[in-house]
């Protein structure tokens, strides 16, 4: 049993810890910070420079985007994984971050080496076909591809990403049997889908809205579980007879494991502070994202949701890493 000094030794000790964790917070931070993402020029990076701006002249300090590409994001994490855990190093990076974990083995674990921080952004696929092909609604899509079983092809930007998974989700609640034609990127995959070489694919929206404008492509419904001002006008897979379909790209934000609760919950409100301005919403839209901006705790749960869902899905398919 304790004695009463033991316990006022404790308590005491306890509120110093609160109190440093509280000053911690509140001095921090005192230098600059260090974003780091992948290549230089692609949606991370720029996701990455929008926030930058804001967050530096919240916390008024420089923070300085770092670009290491490569190895779908393993060379960006373990950047931030080796990192002091005290709040100045941060990763940001797409959903391929935890997804690309279901299909091989990667050199970091999310939960072992990184904290979450707050999920930044989404963006939707749009369902999309050649024109040729008699459909204009996903139902009448799905009746076409009963009554064709293995006749048509859906192309794809890479083997586990979003225009990939979501077509297979889609194909096993529908019990469909569309053909799946890997590409190397999203460009050779729409210039063949809109040569008529492909019939379907589950566009990222940012990249095949000029199409569906202007007629090459005709678009179908939104992948998101909600109707996307990305997408304006049309209805949602899910509204389309596939209650509970959501598929989406997400982009987030994290520190090193083990950095205080105290600085990752600073991070996490200047960060949705940015993303809630009016012309950081405006800038993102404009390239394609929605913001978000949650709490560490929501993060976490987006995360073990999704990976629980499509890890499912991958072993069902037997979907393998390039």
């Amino acid at each position: 049993m304790l004695s009463l000094r033991s316990v006022l030794v404790l308590g005491s000790v306890a509120t110093m810890v609160a109190g440093a964790n509280g000053a911690c917070s509140q001095d921090f931070p005192t230098r600059p910070l260090r974003i780091i993402t992948s290549e230089a020029g692609g949606g991370n990076d720029f996701i990455s420079r929008v926030i930058a701006v804001g967050l530096g002249a919240g916390v008024n300090q420089q923070v300085i985007v770092e670009n290491r590409g490569g190895a779908s994001g393993a060379i960006a994490a373990q950047g931030v994984a080796r990192s002091a855990p005290d709040g100045y190093t941060m990763l940001l990076y797409s959903g391929t971050l935890w997804i690309v974990t279901l299909l091989q083995k990667m050199p970091y674990e999310i939960g072992r080496d990184l904290s979450p921080i707050t999920l930044t952004t989404r963006q939707p696929n749009i369902v999309v076909v050649h024109p040729s092909l008699s459909v204009k609604t996903v139902q009448e899509l799905v009746a076409l591809a009963k009554r064709r079983p293995g006749e048509l092809n859906y192309a794809s930007a890479s083997i586990g990403g979003s225009t990939h998974l979501s077509v297979e989700l889609f194909k096993s609640l529908t019990g469909v049997n569309i053909v799946h034609v890997p590409y190397r990127g999203t460009g050779p995959a729409l210039t063949d889908l809109m040569s008529g070489q492909m019939q379907v694919m589950f566009a990222v929206s940012g990249g095949v809205t000029p199409y569906t404008r202007s007629g090459r492509l005709r678009a179908l419904a939104v992948t998101s579980a909600e109707p996307s001002l990305l997408a304006p006008g049309l209805p949602t897979v899910a509204a389309s007879g596939l209650p509970g379909y959501e598929s989406v790209s997400m982009h987030a934000m994290f520190a090193p494991a083990k950095t205080p609760v105290a600085i990752i919950h600073r991070l996490n409100q200047e960060i949705v502070r940015v993303l809630g301005k009016t012309d950081v919403k405006e800038k993102l839209f404009n390239s394609g994202v929605e913001v978000v901006g949650t709490s560490p705790e929501e993060l976490n749960a987006k995360m073990k949701a999704e990976m629980a869902q499509l890890g499912k899905l991958i072993r069902d398919v037997g979907i393998k890493a390039e």
